[in-house]
């Protein structure tokens, strides 16, 4: 009788043990198959409001990388009726800095299945706005949102500033403590004479 409650109490606690299931797939599809085409997470998606439209658009891959293709998706839909934009979607690209006015055409993308679809690949790492200019009802809009393409540096004028400071803070540290050091020696050579 002691063995069969041994065995029974062991298979129950075998029966409540859960092992982890290690997964190498996104959404069910082996790793393998992924691409810039799939269902990826997107490394950004925003959300807004313009005019008569609900606007939503993500970027793919989820961390875009120079000389690798991408794509943005744009979704527009009316807020009246929640019908989406059947017109075409214009895209461009710019660099986003403060002196940059060059822009460059992307393309521009009929509706498919209820998105706008624009494949992107850049040349180099950078910060870069994309905009989206659709035409509805007589009125133009246009979207602008930001892309980041792979590594970028960490030279922004925040953080220029910011090291400009501290190395002048520490540069007049410096002085005051030399200035410091030859006052005691005056003094000690004062004391010593005196």
């Amino acid at each position: 009788m002691q063995k069969i409650r041994l065995w029974l109490l062991l298979a129950l606690v075998q029966a409540c043990i859960v092992l982890p299931a290690f997964a190498h797939h996104v959404l069910g599809r082996p790793s393998y198959s992924l691409s810039e085409d799939s269902n990826t997470p997107p490394s950004m998606q925003v959300e807004t409001q313009i005019g008569k439209f609900f606007v939503t658009y993500m970027v793919f891959p989820a961390f875009p990388r120079a000389n690798e293709p991408g794509r943005v998706n744009l979704y527009a839909t009316r807020i009246d009726n929640g019908e989406p934009y059947a017109g075409q979607v214009s895209f461009s690209v710019k660099d986003d800095s403060w002196f940059s006015s060059d822009e460059e055409i992307l393309g521009t993308q009929p509706i498919d299945a209820g998105v706008f679809r624009q494949g992107f690949q850049f040349n180099k790492d950078g910060d870069y706005i994309i905009t989206a200019r659709f035409e509805a009802d007589g009125e133009p809009y246009v979207i602008d949102f930001p892309l980041t393409i792979g590594d970028t540096a960490s030279s922004t004028p925040i953080t220029v500033s910011v090291i400009v400071i501290v190395l002048f803070l520490a540069g007049i540290n410096i002085i005051k403590r030399k200035q410091l050091l030859r006052a005691k020696i005056r003094a000690d050579r004062t004391d010593k004479h005196a």
